[in-house]
C-alpha cells in the first residue's frame, strides 16, 4: 500500500512526560570508514537535532576509495532489533539506507507496514560495486516491497535514472519530474534527486513531485569525489521531518546542510573525501573571535517543537 502519511507535523506524545528529539529509526549497513551507512545516519541525525535508533543491517568491507564487499545480516537479527526498539521508543520517522538483501528488504517492508503513520524515507544508493545478479535482485525487491511504503525517495539522478527508467529513449534526459512520476507510479508521493546535471559545471538537486518542485537548490560542481553524501542528506532529511518542519521546508535546510558538509569535507585516508557533518562544531578561527555580536548563527534550523 502506499504510504501517505500526512508529514508537516510530529505524532502527540503521551501528557505529562518531558518532550526531548525526535526519534529516527535507521537501517543501514555499518561502514568502517564513516563515510555513510550508520556512521552518516548517526552524525547527521544528532547534528541536525534528532535521536537516531540504529538497526544495523549488516557490514561493508570497505575503505574510503571504494568498496570491496558487504555481509548482511540475517533478516531475523534485524526485525529483533528493530521490534525491540520500537515496543519501546516512539519513532517519528523511519529512515533506510542499503540493508544488503531482499529477505531484509521484505522484512522492513513488514515491521514498516505495522507502523502505518510513520513516513519513511528511503535512500537508494549507486551498486556499481556489487555484481549484476544481487543488484538486480535487490533493486527488484526495493521496486516491489519498499517503494510502496515509502513516503520520499533519495537518490542521484544517474542512480533512479538507470533503475527507474530503464527504457527512457527521449534525446533529452530526464527531469527530477519525470523520476518523481515513475516513482510515483510505485507508490511514492515525494522524491529527492541530487546531481541533475546542469550546463557549466553546475548541478542541481530537487524535490519534485510529478505535477510540481517543491524545493531545488543549484550547486557549483565539486571537483573531489565523495563518499557518503546521499546517506547524509536522506538522514539530514529524515531528522528534520522527524522533528516537525514540513516537507518543503525540511528539504531545502537538508540541501543546504549538505552543501556545508561537502564544502567542510575533509579527507582521512587515501581515497575520496568524506563530509563533515560537524562543521558547526569545529573550532573558529582566529579571524571569527571578534565578530558581529548580531551575525546569525553558522546554519539554521527551521522552527519546530524539539526540545533540546
Amino acid at each position: 500500500m502506499t504510504n501517505s502519511t500526512p508529514i508537516e507535523t510530529r505524532p502527540a506524545e503521551p501528557e505529562g512526560e518531558d518532550e526531548g528529539p525526535a526519534c529516527v529509526l535507521v537501517f543501514n549497513a555499518n561502514d568502517p570508514s564513516g563515510a555513510g551507512g550508520l556512521a552518516a545516519d548517526i552524525t547527521a541525525i544528532a547534528s541536525v537535532g534528532a535521536h537516531p535508533l540504529p538497526i544495523v543491517t549488516g557490514a561493508y568491507v570497505r575503505d574510503t576509495g571504494e568498496v570491496f564487499d558487504h555481509f548482511a545480516f540475517d533478516e531475523d537479527a534485524v526485525a529483533e532489533q528493530a521490534r525491540t526498539i520500537l515496543e519501546d521508543v516512539p519513532v517519528q520517522v523511519i529512515k533506510l539506507g542499503f540493508v544488503g538483501s531482499p529477505e531484509t528488504l521484505s522484512t522492513i517492508a513488514e515491521i514498516a507496514a505495522d507502523y502505518p503513520d510513520v513516513p519513511v524515507i528511503a535512500y537508494m544508493p549507486a551498486l556499481s560495486w556489487w555484481d549484476e545478479g544481487p543488484t538486480d535482485l535487490y533493486e527488484d525487491a526495493f521496486r516491489e516491497l519498499m517503494l510502496p511504503q515509502t513516503t520520499v525517495l533519495v537518490g542521484n539522478h544517474s542512480t533512479l535514472w538507470r533503475w527507474l527508467l530503464p527504457e527512457w529513449n527521449n534525446e533529452r534526459s530526464p527531469t527530477a519530474r519525470d523520476i518523481a512520476k515513475a516513482a510515483s507510479e510505485m507508490g511514492v508521493p515525494y522524491t529527492l534527486v541530487t546531481g541533475v546535471p546542469l550546463p557549466d559545471q553546475f548541478v542541481e538537486n530537487v524535490l519534485a513531485t510529478p505535477q510540481t518542485v517543491l524545493a531545488s537548490e543549484k550547486f557549483e560542481r565539486f571537483d573531489a569525489v565523495f563518499s557518503g553524501a546521499g546517506d547524509t542528506l536522506a538522514a539530514a532529511l529524515a531528522a528534520l521531518v522527524a522533528g516537525g518542519a514540513d516537507l518543503a521546508a525540511a528539504g531545502r535546510v537538508a540541501l543546504a546542510y549538505l552543501d556545508r558538509c561537502l564544502d567542510g569535507g575533509f579527507r582521512p585516508g587515501m581515497g575520496n573525501v568524506v563530509p563533515d557533518r560537524m562543521f558547526w562544531a569545529q573550532p573558529s578561527g582566529a579571524d571569527d573571535e571578534d565578530g558581529d555580536p548580531d551575525a546569525p548563527p553558522a546554519f539554521d534550523l527551521p522552527a519546530h517543537d524539539t526540545k533540546h
